[in-house]
C-alpha cells in the first residue's frame, strides 16, 4: 500500500518541487528586472543633474560675456538658465535624497530659477538689468562652477567604482554605513558648501517668494486658550464648555490654537485655527456626507456671501466656483472702492443638500487684507480693450489688482468673455496696457 501509495506522491511531489523551483527563479529575475531599471533611471538622473549644472554654469557666463545693450540674448541667456535650473531640480527629485539633508542646495537653485524667470519675463530695454542684478549673476557664475564641480567629481568616483544608486537607497533607509558611502559624503559636502555661501541680494520679487508670513506681521494682541474658546462658542453659536482648543507652534512664529467642537448626537467633529495673535479665524472644517443636491448655484451662492457677511468678511465677491460630490466651492476676493483684491482671497464651501457651510480657508485673506491706496488708471476701459483679441466676445469688465510675474500688486482691467469655445478672464494692465494675466473658466 505504502509503496502504491508513494508511486503516486512521488511524481506529483517532483512536479511541485520543480514547479516552485520555476517559480522563484521567475519571481527572482522579475525582482532583478525592476532592481535594474530603478537603477537606470537613477543613474540617468544623476548623470544629467551633472550635466544640466555644468551648462548652466556656461549660460550664466555666457549672459554675463555679452555686451550691456545685448538685451535680446540676456532675455535668451536668462530664459535658458531658468530652463536648466528647472531641469536640474526635476532631475535632483528623481534620486533617493529624500533622508538626505540636501534642501539647501535645492533652495539654492530654485532661487536662480527664479530670478532668472523674473528678470527675463520684464521688457529689459525699458528695465535693464541694475548693477545689482549684474553683481547677483557674477556670484551665481561663481556658485554654479563650484557646485558644477563638486557633482563632477562625484560623478567620476562613480563612474571609477561603478558604484550604484540603490546601495544608496538601502544606506539612507536603514541609516547603516551612510558615512563610507562616497554618493551620500559627496552631496552632503555640496550641501554643506552651498549652505555656507554668503547671503544673495535676489532682489524684492525673488525674495517676496520666500518671505514667511507669521503671526507678527497681524495686528491685535496675543490671545489666550479661553478667549480662543469664546471665539469658536460665538461662532458655532455653541456653549464655551464644549470646545476644545489645543495650542499649536508655541514659542514659534507660527503659533496658533486649534478649536474642535464634537456635535452632540452625532460622529461630525467641527475644527477651527485662529492665530494666537489677534484671534483671526483662517481654517474651519466641518464635514460631512452630502448625498443629494437640493440647492442650485444661486441659493448656494446666496447663502455662501450671507455666511461670510455674519462672520465679519464683508465686502466680498464670489469670483470663481467648482462644484465636487455635492459640495460646491466658492473662491472669494476683497473689493475697495468697486476694485478687486485678488490678494485678499479665500474659499468657501456649501453642501447643496441643505446650504450648511462645511469649509472655510481664509490664510490669504487674513494676512494680505489692509487699505491700500488705490491709483487711478492712467488708461481708460476703452483703451485697455485695444489690447484684446478682436475676436474675443467680452461679457464683463471691471477693475482688479493683481499680483504679476514679479510678485508685485498690479492695477488692471479684467475683461471676461469667449473665444474658440472657451471663457476666459484676461487682465490687461490699467497703465500699460500690457497682458498681465490670463485666466481660462470652466
Amino acid at each position: 500500500m505504502y509503496r502504491r501509495l508513494s508511486a503516486v506522491l512521488f511524481p506529483v511531489m517532483t512536479l511541485f518541487f520543480i514547479g516552485s523551483i520555476y517559480w522563484g527563479y521567475q519571481e527572482h529575475q522579475e525582482k532583478n528586472s525592476i532592481l535594474i531599471k530603478a537603477e537606470n533611471q537613477y543613474q540617468r538622473a544623476f548623470h544629467d543633474l551633472s550635466y544640466h549644472v555644468e551648462q548652466l554654469h556656461r549660460e550664466l557666463g555666457s549672459t554675463l560675456a555679452v555686451n550691456t545693450t545685448s538685451q535680446a540674448y540676456q532675455r535668451k541667456g536668462l530664459v535658458n538658465v531658468w530652463r536648466l535650473t528647472s531641469q536640474a531640480q526635476n532631475e535632483i527629485n528623481q534620486l533617493p535624497l529624500t533622508l538626505l539633508p540636501f534642501n539647501t542646495t535645492e533652495e539654492f537653485l530654485s532661487k536662480i530659477a527664479n530670478f532668472a524667470y523674473k528678470t527675463s519675463v520684464r521688457d529689459l530695454s525699458k528695465q535693464p538689468l541694475s548693477p545689482d542684478e549684474y553683481k547677483t549673476l557674477k556670484t551665481l557664475y561663481a556658485n554654479s562652477e563650484e557646485i558644477s564641480q563638486n557633482l563632477l567629481g562625484v560623478q567620476s568616483k562613480v563612474l571609477a567604482k561603478n558604484l550604484r544608486w540603490m546601495d544608496v537607497e538601502v544606506a539612507l533607509a536603514s541609516e547603516q554605513s551612510a558615512r563610507d558611502n562616497t554618493i551620500i559624503d559627496g552631496f552632503k559636502t555640496v550641501d554643506k558648501k552651498v549652505s555656507e555661501y554668503p547671503e544673495i541680494n535676489w532682489g524684492p520679487s525673488v525674495a517676496s517668494m520666500y518671505q514667511k508670513r507669521s503671526v507678527q506681521m497681524l495686528g491685535g494682541t496675543k490671545k489666550t486658550p479661553e478667549d480662543i474658546k469664546k471665539l469658536a462658542a460665538d461662532f458655532l453659536k455653541v456653549d464655551p464648555s464644549v470646545v476644545q482648543v489645543v495650542e499649536n507652534g508655541k514659542g514659534t512664529e507660527y503659533e496658533s490654537f486649534t478649536a474642535s467642537v464634537k456635535q452632540p448626537n452625532s460622529e461630525r467633529l467641527t475644527q477651527m485655527d485662529f492665530t494666537k495673535k489677534g484671534g483671526q479665524l483662517i481654517w474651519y472644517m466641518n464635514p460631512k456626507e452630502v448625498t443629494q443636491k437640493n440647492l442650485n448655484i444661486g441659493q448656494a451662492e446666496k447663502t455662501a456671501l450671507q455666511f461670510l457677511n455674519e462672520h465679519g468678511y464683508k465686502g466680498l465677491k464670489l469670483t470663481n466656483y467648482d462644484e465636487y460630490n455635492n459640495v460646491i466651492s466658492f473662491t472669494a476676493v476683497g473689493t475697495q472702492q468697486g476694485v478687486l483684491i485678488y490678494p485678499e482671497k479665500l474659499t468657501i464651501k456649501v453642501a447643496l443638500d441643505d446650504g450648511e457651510v462645511t469649509g472655510l480657508q481664509a490664510n490669504d485673506y487674513v494676512y494680505e487684507h489692509h487699505t491700500r491706496k488705490i491709483p487711478k488708471p492712467k488708461l481708460a476701459a476703452a483703451k485697455a480693450r485695444t489690447a484684446l483679441n478682436p475676436e474675443l466676445k467680452v461679457e464683463s469688465e471691471q477693475l482688479a489688482i493683481i499680483l504679476n510675474d514679479m510678485g508685485a500688486e498690479v492695477l488692471t482691467y479684467e475683461f471676461t468673455g469667449k473665444i474658440n469655445g472657451g471663457k476666459y478672464r484676461i487682465y490687461i494692465n490699467a497703465n500699460t496696457s500690457a497682458e498681465e494675466a490670463i485666466e481660462q473658466l470652466p
